[in-house]
C-alpha cells in the first residue's frame, strides 16, 4: 500500500514538473503577444518546432541553431563539443540585419520649409532634397548615396535593366516585410498601436500604401499580388528571415513573378530626436517624400545580379524626378540583400516617415506606381 503511495506521489510531481515547464513554454513563445489571436499564431508557428526539438532534447537551447542544424551536429562528437562556434558561425551566415534601411538622411540633402499643408497632423514638415553632388554618384537627376567600399560606374548604372513584364500573371509581387510601420493621423484620432510608430490597424500603415499601389498596377493593366501579411508581428526579430521564405514560395507557385515591391516606411528625427516628416508639393496635394533602396553583395552573401536591381531604381527614379521633382529623396546602395536576390526586379520602397499622415503616404503610392508602371510598359504610354 505504501509503495502504491510512494509510486502515486512520484507520478504526481512528474505531471506537475511537465505541467510546469509546459506553462513556462507558452509563457516564452508568447511573450510580446498582446492580443488572444496574436497568442495563439505565435503558438501555432512554435508547436511543430518545439516538439521536434524536444524530441532532440534542445528544447531550452538559445542559441539560434536550427532543428535541422542540431540534427546535424549531433551526428559529429567534435561538432557537437563546439556547438558555441558552429552557432556563431550559423548566425554569420544567415544575418540580415534588421535596421539597416532606417538610415538617417544624408547629410547633403538640406531640409527645406514647404508652403502650407492642406491637412496637417501636427508633425514638422520638410522638404529634404540634395544640393551638393559631392558624396553621390549622380546620374541624370538621380543622386545616389552607397555604402559599399568598391566605387561604382556610371556606365553600368545606365545600362538597361534586363526585367521584363511576362505574358503570364501575375508579373509583380507587393509585400511588407516590416508591415506594421505605421504614419501619424490627425490628432484625436484613435489607434491601437502595437510599438513605437507601429499598429496593425491596416488604415494607418504601410500595407495601405501597398493596397494603394496594387490598385494603381492593376488599372494600367499589370498583374499583381499583394501580401498583406504583417510577418513583423508579433515579433519584429526575423522579419526578412519570414518575408523571404513567403517570396520563395510565390516564385514557385507563380514563375510568372518578375518584379518584387517590398514597401516600407522610413523614420526621420531632427538633432532633438522630434520626428518630423518628408513631404514634397504636388498638384494633388502633399506627398509623402520616398526614396528606394537597393541592396547589394556588399555583405558577403550571395547576390550576383544586383547590379539589375539598381538599374530599374535608376530607371524609375529618373521617370519619377522629371514628373515630381522633389518627390524622391536621393537612391540609397546598401550592402545587405534585402531578400532582393530573389529576382532582378526587386525594390525596397520607402515611403514617407513616421511622422507623415497616412494621406501623404497613400498620395507617394498612387504616384510611383503610376510612374514606375509607365517604365515597366513604355509602348502604353
Amino acid at each position: 500500500m505504501k509503495q502504491k503511495k510512494s509510486l502515486a506521489d512520484v507520478l504526481r510531481r512528474i505531471e506537475a514538473g511537465l505541467l510546469a515547464a509546459g506553462t513556462l513554454w507558452i509563457a516564452v513563445v508568447t511573450a510580446g503577444s498582446d492580443t488572444v489571436s496574436a497568442a495563439a499564431g505565435a503558438l501555432r508557428q512554435a508547436l511543430p518546432v518545439g516538439v521536434l526539438r524536444w524530441e532532440l532534447g534542445d528544447l531550452w537551447q538559445q542559441d539560434g541553431l536550427s532543428p535541422a542544424a542540431v540534427l546535424a551536429i549531433g551526428e559529429s562528437p567534435l561538432l557537437s563539443a563546439s556547438r558555441e562556434e558552429v552557432a556563431a558561425l550559423w548566425s554569420l551566415e544567415r544575418q540580415e540585419p534588421e535596421e539597416e534601411e532606417k538610415i538617417p538622411a544624408p547629410v547633403k540633402e538640406t531640409p527645406v520649409e514647404p508652403a502650407a499643408l492642406p491637412e496637417d497632423n501636427g508633425v514638422p514638415a520638410k522638404t529634404l532634397i540634395p544640393t551638393d553632388p559631392s558624396g553621390y554618384l549622380v546620374s541624370g537627376r538621380v543622386y545616389i548615396s552607397s555604402s559599399r567600399e568598391e566605387p561604382l560606374s556610371l556606365e553600368a548604372l545606365e545600362e538597361p535593366f534586363t526585367a521584363e513584364l511576362p505574358a503570364e500573371e501575375p508579373q509583380v509581387l507587393i509585400l511588407h516585410t516590416h508591415g506594421s510601420e505605421a504614419y501619424t493621423p490627425v490628432p484625436g484620432t484613435e489607434v491601437v498601436w502595437s510599438g513605437d510608430y507601429r499598429t496593425t490597424d491596416y488604415r494607418y500603415n504601410v500595407v495601405r500604401v501597398g493596397d494603394e499601389m496594387a490598385e494603381v498596377f492593376g488599372q494600367a493593366g499589370i498583374s499583381v499580388l499583394h501580401d498583406r501579411t504583417l510577418y513583423d508581428y508579433p515579433s519584429y526579430s526575423g522579419a526578412y528571415d519570414r518575408s523571404l521564405e513567403s517570396i520563395q514560395r510565390y516564385l514557385e507557385r507563380y514563375p510568372s513573378i518578375r518584379y518584387i515591391l517590398d514597401v516600407h516606411r522610413d523614420a526621420i528625427e531632427d538633432g532633438q530626436g522630434n520626428q518630423y516628416k518628408a513631404v514634397s508639393e504636388v498638384d494633388g496635394g502633399a506627398a509623402a517624400q520616398m526614396s528606394l533602396v537597393v541592396g547589394s553583395d556588399g555583405s558577403g552573401l550571395s547576390h550576383p545580379n544586383w547590379k539589375e536591381n539598381l538599374r530599374l531604381a535608376a530607371a524609375v527614379q529618373q521617370n519619377i524626378l522629371e514628373h515630381y521633382p522633389t518627390l524622391m529623396r536621393p537612391l540609397l546602395l546598401r550592402n545587405s540583400r534585402y531578400n532582393q536576390h530573389a529576382t532582378t526586379g526587386s525594390l525596397l520602397v520607402e515611403v514617407g516617415a513616421a511622422g507623415n499622415s497616412p494621406e501623404e503616404a497613400v498620395l507617394a503610392g498612387r504616384l510611383f506606381a503610376e510612374r514606375m508602371a509607365e517604365v515597366l510598359t513604355p509602348e502604353s504610354g
